[in-house]
């Protein structure tokens, strides 16, 4: 829409400058053609008089000699006409290259303030246009988009902010709660209604706990914070992250492939990407059925470092799929472990990679099942070096 609009003014502002530069071009030579003509007057011809030969033959000379200046005249003016269209011709071209190179400069203010807003995004709010200048409309509208610009910057501070502050106070009442389940049933002979209704709150509660968790990662993700950088092998926290949940894997009988690579080095937060890999490795179990399989293989190519996540199970729709980096967002009540799901998971996948500068892939696959692609910039191994 930018490129198409500023196209159109552009062609605007050529067409009017052409359009005024030739109509001025027209008029001038219009003017000069009128001014340099003359009247034309003729001598008419008289039959000389008895004995006046000599006066009768100086007359036609002078006759002749008026002819001779209409017909020099008269070619003189075709001659003008002719210089005039040609150099209306030309002017209409040099016009056109005058039009076109004023609209440039006049537009190239609102394309350097275009490309600079592009450049903008919900990650680097804090960057602002700081047009300089004088005070003109154009120095106005970039003051007024960065006005804006800083308006949505405290708007998402205080969001991430206000979701951080309310995740680390309900920890709290958590904890006390859970306290309270546990002296209850640490109470002697207790009911088994009593312990039954303590394991089901202990389930509810462990669910709140994973949310909230999930909410503090996504707003540290989100944030941008990410100090406590270092090369990490992706490999390993693939590992890592299977063996944390071998227990749910053999439960549901999948078949993993593993095809990681130990040399397979990205940098960013430790924490932060061990999270991003359990959480799409947990979402290929979680969300898999029964005696399905898993594949998953990390390594180095001219994009950066990869890893890919790849589950079987039924053919999902793409645009649902377009929407699972969406908080809380599923594709269907009925799919499978999303009783369990916090709908956090992928989302907070994305925030993540988008914090290190990568870029998540996800697509259903035709066969059936989900894959996620997950790349980030390439690190080199270095004397620092997790995992």
């Amino acid at each position: 829409m930018g490129k198409q609009w500023s196209a159109t003014v552009g062609r605007r502002f050529t067409i009017l400058y052409s359009a005024g530069f030739l109509g001025s071009g027209i008029v001038l030579l219009a003017l000069t053609y009128l001014m340099s003509g003359s009247r034309r007057t003729g001598v008419a011809p008289e039959q000389p008089p008895p004995g006046r030969t000599g006066l009768a033959a100086a007359e036609q000379q002078i006759q002749d000699l008026g002819r001779q200046l209409a017909d020099v005249h008269a070619q003189q003016s075709h001659q003008l006409l002719v210089g005039s269209l040609s150099a209306l011709v030309v002017m209409a071209g040099v016009s056109l290259l005058l039009g076109r190179f004023l609209a440039g400069r006049v537009l190239r203010p609102l394309r350097l303030i275009t490309a600079a807003t592009r450049r903008i995004s919900a990650e680097n709010l804090h960057r602002r246009l700081a047009v300089t200048g004088p005070v003109d409309e154009v120095k106005e509208l970039a003051d007024t988009v960065d006005g804006l610009l800083e308006r949505l910057e405290a708007s998402f501070v205080a969001q991430r902010r206000f979701v951080g502050n309310a995740s680390h106070e309900l920890r709290t009442p958590l904890a006390t709660m859970r306290a309270s389940l546990d002296v209850a049933v640490a109470k002697p002979e207790p009911a088994a209604q009593t312990v039954a209704l303590a394991g089901r709150l202990r389930t509810e509660l462990d669910r709140v706990d994973h949310l909230l968790d999930g909410f503090l990662v996504l707003a540290r993700a989100q944030h941008g914070a990410l100090a406590d950088r270092s090369s990490v092998s992706l490999g390993g926290l693939v590992r890592e992250a299977l063996t944390a949940r071998a227990t749910d894997i053999t439960a549901k009988r999948l078949t993993v492939g593993d095809e990681t690579r130990p040399d397979t080095w990205t940098r960013g937060s430790t924490a932060l990407l061990s999270r991003m890999v359990e959480n799409v490795v947990d979402n290929a179990i979680v969300h898999n059925q029964e005696s399905g399989w898993i594949r998953i293989s990390t390594g180095h190519d001219d994009t950066g470092a990869r890893l890919v996540v790849e589950s079987g199970g039924r053919v999902l729709d793409q645009a649902g799929v377009d929407r699972l980096t969406e908080p809380f967002e599923r594709l269907g009540a009925d799919r499978t472990g999303s009783e369990r799901s916090s709908g956090l998971g992928l989302s907070v996948v994305a925030a993540i990679t988008e914090a290190h500068g990568g870029r998540l892939a996800l697509l259903a696959r035709p066969d059936g099942g989900l894959y996620v692609g997950v790349t980030l910039p390439t690190a080199a191994v270095s004397g620092e070096v997790t995992r």
